[in-house]
């Protein structure tokens, strides 16, 4: 399976700055969800090994863990982190939504 997901340099630094702080954590996980507004929503958590159908998706020392359902929905995105006005967070820049919410955490297809 072609993968395209990719990992800014934001997003790399942040994700090596958590994953240091937490004790035998290894990369962050991003999953797919049904849910939200929009129907679908990204979950993300911090995990200590990838599972046997996780893609690993790398930007330096940062590791970032995807399963193979949540893949397809992901497929060509970029994993962001943004710090502005509005605060910090993980933003996924997903070519595949045709809709999203206005806190860009759910999204369609």
């Amino acid at each position: 399976m072609d993968i395209n997901v990719t990992l800014s340099d934001a997003a790399a630094k942040r994700i090596t700055e958590i994953v240091a702080s937490e004790a035998g954590k290894q990369a962050l996980r991003v999953s797919v969800e049904g849910g939200g507004c929009s129907g679908f929503s990204y979950k993300f958590d911090l995990a200590d090994a990838p599972e046997a159908d996780d893609v690993v998706v790398a930007n330096g020392e940062a590791k970032v863990l995807i399963d193979s359902l949540s893949l397809v929905y992901m497929a060509g995105s970029e994993i962001d982190f943004v710090d502005n006005l509005l605060g910090q967070s993980f933003q996924i820049k997903n070519p595949n939504a045709v809709a999203s919410c206005g806190c860009g955490t759910s999204f369609s297809v």
